[in-house]
């Protein structure tokens, strides 16, 4: 019988480079709510305890790890004093920003390799 060799994968630099995928709503929300609990200099617990959830929850929430409902969402937004359309819209704000449509992509890499050629 033949042995089967197991062969190291690619380095980086040589496999096809992909776009980088869009951030998640929740890690774009939780940074947000950071941000903003940050900025009234409130610790975790006081923040969480107005909203009526868990430091360990808000924790979660902030570092992108749970999915929270938008009766959740509204409550921390609420310990937070802002509104869900304030925060929701602020969200949707830096997901416009941080992602490329693939249209404009492929438009710029035609660009740069015009510019090369």
């Amino acid at each position: 019988m033949a042995d089967l060799l197991s062969f190291p994968p690619a380095p980086r630099s040589d496999r096809p480079k992909r776009h980088d995928p869009e951030p998640l709503w929740r890690h774009l929300l939780g940074d947000q709510l950071r941000r903003r609990r940050h900025d009234r200099e409130e610790t975790l617990t006081a923040t969480a305890e107005k909203a009526g959830v868990s430091p360990q929850y808000l924790s979660e929430v902030e570092r992108g790890l749970k999915e929270p409902s938008s009766e959740m969402i509204a409550a921390i937004a609420g310990a937070l004093d802002t509104s869900l359309i304030e925060l929701t819209s602020a969200v949707a704000d830096e997901l416009r920003s941080a992602t490329v449509p693939a249209s404009a992509a492929v438009s710029a890499s035609r660009t740069s390799f015009a510019l090369a050629a």
